[in-house]
């Protein structure tokens, strides 16, 4: 049974790579570098190889970051040993740039079909697998079984809605997760998911999420004070941060209800996806709203009620620069981005309510009462509306939560203890 599930997976991957292609192709339109390096979603990859890589596998631009002081530690404890940084999309790669230049090896990572992992295995030969977030790829882990690669699946978490799925994957894996994939669960209701499908009591471990050992860029505060002061002085700003289709229309809505209880409030709207900025804009024009383009290098004037940030590597800075931050992908059903920058720079949170890609950490905020769920625009402006009127709530808001951050700390070094042994 095992065998015959096993080659339909693999017929499926096959026939799914011309949707893949036609994918990458559409997403050529609004980014042109999804169409670019195609070569390496096929194992096809550049010399010279890293071999005997430590090789750490980030998606995109959230898990990159995460990724941060993980890569730092690796690069700082194993110099004799290259580090591969692997990426999904171009933001992430661009991420990977900007963050580490020629300290890291970047590709993509190839399409889970056989051929595809057999050509990046032969060209980079890592001597340890780290996948972050618990991307699930059988024919990869499965070669790294075939391989005897050590792999570990670090921040690793199980969402009640993904068991289901995860359970018919990881079939086709089953002896490398029984025998050869160290577990680094963020939780215990993650390591016993994990356990539940199959995982070796001994080697899963409850390690947290690396998330909360992230470093803030050095000057960031003092940027985004500068940032404030040149646009919006004596202003109240809150920010919309990695939204995405169908939620921007929403935070629109909530910004126009927003200006007519605070007439002066200025909103930054940074869409996730870069592709998709002239689309925004196009919404803020047809919606007749004031704006400036944080690219075009403009400055606010008296009819600016909203800055498009349509830059990359500046969501930070942003963060900075505002009083209430609301952290998108969370009025749609993408599942949320990272609550914790905008906690560390002591803004109160705002969310909707899909946040299963991080909700143990949505849920300790909520427990702590640092985070406001809301359900649609009209809750969306009064929250913000709450806070914005209400500086001493701000305060205690941001205050708490950036304790809470840095009471979960640590993460990092109990992965490290883990990976330390698998690199003798």
């Amino acid at each position: 049974m095992h065998i015959l599930l096993r080659f339909f997976y693999i017929c499926f991957c096959y026939l799914l790579v011309p949707i893949f292609l036609l994918v990458l192709f559409r997403k050529g339109f609004g980014n042109p570098a999804y169409r670019q390096r195609v070569g390496e979603r096929f194992g096809f990859l550049p010399e010279p190889a890293p071999r005997g890589a430590i090789w750490v596998h980030a998606v995109s631009v959230g898990e990159v970051q995460a990724a941060e002081t993980l890569v730092k530690a690796l690069l700082e404890r194993y110099p004799n040993h290259p580090v591969l940084l692997t990426t999904t999309t171009p933001t992430g790669s661009d991420r990977v740039k900007a963050l580490f230049g020629d300290q890291v090896v970047h590709c993509y990572v190839p399409f889970d079909v056989p051929g595809s992992i057999k050509r990046f295995f032969d060209w980079c030969q890592p001597r340890l697998a780290i996948i972050l977030e618990t991307e699930i790829w059988p024919n990869l882990y499965h070669e790294c079984g075939n391989r005897e690669i050590p792999l570990v699946l670090a921040s690793a978490r199980v969402s009640p809605k993904s068991l289901n799925r995860y359970r018919l994957l990881v079939s086709l894996f089953k002896k490398t997760l029984s025998h050869g994939i160290v577990i680094a669960a963020q939780s215990q209701r993650d390591a016993d998911s994990f356990l539940a499908l199959g995982a070796s009591a001994a080697r899963t471990h409850v390690t947290g999420n690396i998330k909360f050992d992230f470093e803030l860029p050095e000057g960031v505060q003092q940027r985004g004070q500068e940032f404030r002061s040149l646009q919006a002085v004596d202003r109240p700003v809150w920010i919309a941060a990695s939204t995405h289709a169908d939620e921007e229309e929403k935070v629109v809505a909530a910004h126009l209800k927003v200006c007519e209880r605070i007439p002066e409030a200025l909103l930054i709207l940074v869409p996730r996806h870069p592709e998709r900025f002239d689309t925004v804009a196009s919404l803020l024009d047809r919606q007749h709203i004031g704006y400036i383009r944080r690219s075009s290098g403009g400055t606010c004037d008296e009819h600016s009620t909203v800055i498009l940030g349509d830059t990359m590597g500046e969501l930070t800075m942003f963060y900075a620069a505002s009083d209430v931050a609301f952290v998108g992908g969370s009025l749609v059903n993408i599942g949320g981005h990272n609550l914790l920058e905008p906690a560390a720079l002591n803004l109160p949170v705002i969310t909707g309510p899909n946040n299963f890609n991080a909700q143990e950490i949505a849920d300790q905020f909520l427990a702590a009462g640092v985070i406001t769920i809301v359900e649609d625009a009209y809750s969306l402006a009064a929250g913000v509306v709450a806070l914005l009127e209400d500086p001493a709530e701000r305060s205690r808001q941001g205050e708490e939560a950036r304790a809470l951050i840095e009471d979960s700390r640590g993460a990092l070094g109990r992965l490290l203890e883990l990976v330390t042994p698998l690199l003798r």
